[in-house]
């Protein structure tokens, strides 16, 4: 990981949301790694997945390794965790140690990687009620956002948010108004440009702090479902965490660190008990 990280420190926020993906379809067990084969559907092409999730051969290469030195004994869903928590220790985040033991999934679900994971112009009751349904909190959930701090977005997912309600939780300044016209400027309104990226934290991008809430609490999220966070009419508790984890780094890096543990435990009971080491993380096991 740290080569990779030290290459493009981007690859740590691919890492960390593939984890995310993973863990809220079936539980953290490796589904999301599996390719589409003639019996298997997999999960990389569904609408959430399918332009957003990058890394997969970060994990390819680590596992290559492992079954060299060690086969059969290291899960893929084990590795994708273990790397998630590096990536992000690699671009200046928190440490917290992994509970190990996942098992890799036989199966994957394409339906449910498109009913699961939240979406950018979500908004914020029907994200709680998904974070809820994992066994995630809403304090998790403040916690797991500011995981943008690092990353990228792409103009398909923040162009309503520009062309809509920024001006009004920004407030008009002039530095507020400097960062919506680059903003326009990377995503037009109409026509291409669907793919063209920026920042999710436009001050710190490449490094793992606080600066993300800062963002909302100048009204400049990026994208719809995390300015609701702070704006929303809906939340009282999660403006309070923001404003939290925006005054407290080390708030923010404690809970953030337990909120990851408690995502990487959600597991799949099917996999616990039927799952395989896989020995590439593409395919079943044959």
């Amino acid at each position: 990981m740290e080569c990779q990280v030290l290459s493009d420190p981007r690859n740590a926020a691919f890492i960390v949301r593939l984890h995310f993906h993973d863990c809220f379809v079936q539980g953290c067990d490796g589904s999301i790694l599996l390719d589409d084969t003639i019996n298997l559907q997999g999960e990389k092409k569904a609408s959430t997945n399918v332009n957003s999730l990058k890394g997969y051969r970060i994990i390819d290469r680590i596992k290559n390794k492992l079954e060299s030195e060690c086969p059969g004994i290291v899960s893929c869903a084990d590795i994708l965790t273990i790397a998630a928590r590096d990536a992000v220790i690699l671009v200046g985040g928190p440490y917290w140690d992994v509970p190990v033991g996942r098992k890799d999934s036989k199966t994957a679900s394409y339906d449910l990687a498109r009913e699961n994971l939240p979406t950018a112009d979500e908004g914020l009751l029907s994200i709680i009620s998904k974070f809820l349904y994992q066994g995630l909190s809403v304090t998790d959930m403040v916690a797991l956002a500011g995981a943008h701090t690092i990353g990228m977005a792409r103009c398909h997912n923040f162009r309503a948010r520009i062309y809509g309600d920024f001006e009004a939780t920004s407030g008009k300044n002039p530095l507020s108004d400097s960062y919506l016209s680059n903003l326009k400027s990377i995503c037009p309104a109409t026509g291409s440009g669907d793919n063209n990226i920026t920042a999710m934290d436009n001050v710190t991008p490449n490094l793992f702090d606080n600066s993300f809430y800062h963002t909302l609490l100048r009204g400049e999220g990026l994208l719809s479902s995390d300015q609701e966070l702070y704006s929303s009419v809906f939340g009282i508790e999660t403006k309070k965490l923001v404003q939290r984890y925006a005054e407290d780094t080390v708030a923010f890096f404690n809970q953030f660190s337990d909120s990851m543990v408690k995502l990487g435990n959600i597991t799949n009971s099917d996999s616990f008990i039927s799952g395989e080491v896989r020995k590439n993380c593409r395919f079943i096991n044959t």
